[in-house]
């Protein structure tokens, strides 16, 4: 293969030639001098530094997604609005579209291939087949009760908490963010314990982009079939037996990706969440004075996290079918273009201040348009009840470590930490409190 030389490529053209403002009156973007990476050490430690760069360049900038993986990536809020609410037939989520992929110029082990290669789930596929899919989503979600969720979450957060304040060096996303979800899930989707930690460690490992990650990906899948095979025999009241009986009648094919799909959504990024929301709260006086003597809901310090860290930073890669204009810059078809929710978020732009944003959800971390999150609900009954529980339970959580030593996880889609070291006072009561004291979420 072929890679890429520096300076200005086929790949990344300048603006449209002709008059210094082009039709829609915007100025020609300054040629890039190279793709700028959204992957490795140097980009998750201040992915914001990558943001401002890239945005420098313009509202879409070329960027090196994975190492041998090339394309665009929104830099603002207005362009990420603007592809995902453009016209469907005009960006397409097909990764058939793929032109790189299509001609074997991605390599096979790249990690991030598995996070962008075709596959049969509402996601990656455009009109009838994304209506149909997302059908089946969509409703049999709606079959979940939010009242035993709420339940099940308080539960299990409760089990896993009386385990953390057990630890020597109690660790909030190894003994409580990163176990929640999946065991949340597995309940949700009626796995089997053995299926259900495949399922999501494996996923995990996917976010991560691991380098093993084809590996991964066949044990995931073959996880997801073992499910599907499951439930097709011994139905339950659960997510996947509601797509099982579907009438959208989807194959085992279809069941596969729906499930990695919607356990893959409900996971990983939840971890994200619970983590990034926790360490607001027990290190930004903004929020825990407010949270504690009930002035202010939980709901808003999460609305917070979404704006300032959203859990899945970019994703929901978008091909045209012919070359395209966007305030200046020229878009090939073929190439994928990511959205990044953490730089439009961060869009000085905006203009909008952090007390600004408490309450405020027009973030885009869930995404927006025909593919927008299609239970943004759901998730955050299982991460504000997660929190409601840890603040109850531990009112005296601290950080245990500098905010500057914690590591944030690798990865060109996520963003969240490795780790969350957290102290107490040991005389903190292991009995749940059944009265808490806040405002209303």
């Amino acid at each position: 293969m072929t890679m890429p030389t520096p300076g200005p490529t086929p790949h990344w053209p300048p603006a449209a030639g002709g008059c210094p403002y082009n039709s829609a009156g915007y100025p020609p973007a300054p040629v890039p001098q190279q793709p700028l990476p959204i992957h490795g050490p140097e980009f998750s430690a201040d992915p914001r530094q990558t943001y401002e760069r890239l945005r420098a360049q313009g509202p879409i900038a070329p960027c090196e997604i994975d190492h041998g993986v090339y394309g665009y990536i929104t830099a603002t809020y207005r362009s990420a609005l603007y592809l995902l609410r453009k016209t469907p037939s005009i960006f397409l989520k097909d990764p058939h579209h793929w032109q790189a992929l299509r001609e074997g110029r991605v390599p096979a082990d790249a990690p991030a291939l598995m996070m962008m290669r075709p596959r049969k789930n509402a996601l990656w596929l455009d009109g009838y087949d994304h209506a149909r899919l997302r059908s089946a989503v969509t409703d049999s979600l709606s079959w979940v009760d939010t009242h035993a969720l709420t339940a099940s979450v308080a539960r299990i957060a409760d089990g896993l908490l009386d385990h953390l304040m057990d630890q020597e060096h109690p660790d909030l996303v190894t003994d409580f963010a990163d176990p929640l979800p999946m065991q949340v899930l597995i309940e949700m989707f009626g796995c089997p314990p053995d299926i259900g930690q495949t399922i999501v460690t494996s996923i995990a490992r996917l976010f991560d982009t691991t380098q093993d990650a084809a590996r991964v990906n066949t044990e995931l899948e073959e996880a997801c079939l073992a499910l599907t095979r499951l439930k097709r025999h011994r139905p339950g009241y659960d997510v996947t037996s509601w797509l099982v009986s579907h009438q959208a009648q989807l194959s085992d094919e279809e069941m596969i990706q729906q499930i990695l799909l919607l356990i893959g959504a409900g996971t990983t990024p939840c971890t994200n969440l619970i983590a990034n929301a926790v360490l607001l709260l027990i290190t930004d006086d903004r929020f825990s004075g407010d949270l504690h003597t009930g002035v202010r809901p939980i709901s808003h310090a999460l609305d917070q996290v979404l704006w300032d860290d959203p859990p899945v930073s970019s994703y929901c890669p978008l091909y045209l079918r012919e070359e395209h204009i966007y305030e200046g810059i020229r878009l090939l078809p073929g190439i994928p273009i990511l959205v990044s929710f953490a730089a439009a978020n961060s869009d000085p732009a905006l203009a909008a201040g952090s007390d600004r944003r408490s309450g405020n959800r027009a973030h885009l971390a869930f995404s927006a348009g025909i593919r927008a999150c299609p239970a943004p609900d759901l998730a955050r009954v299982i991460t504000e009840t997660a929190i409601e529980r840890v603040l109850d339970r531990i009112p005296d959580l601290t950080l245990a470590c500098q905010p500057t030593q914690l590591v944030r996880r690798p990865g060109t889609f996520q963003s969240g930490w490795t780790h969350l070291p957290v102290a107490f006072p040991r005389t903190t009561s292991t009995v749940p409190n059944r009265n808490p004291s806040r405002g209303p979420r």
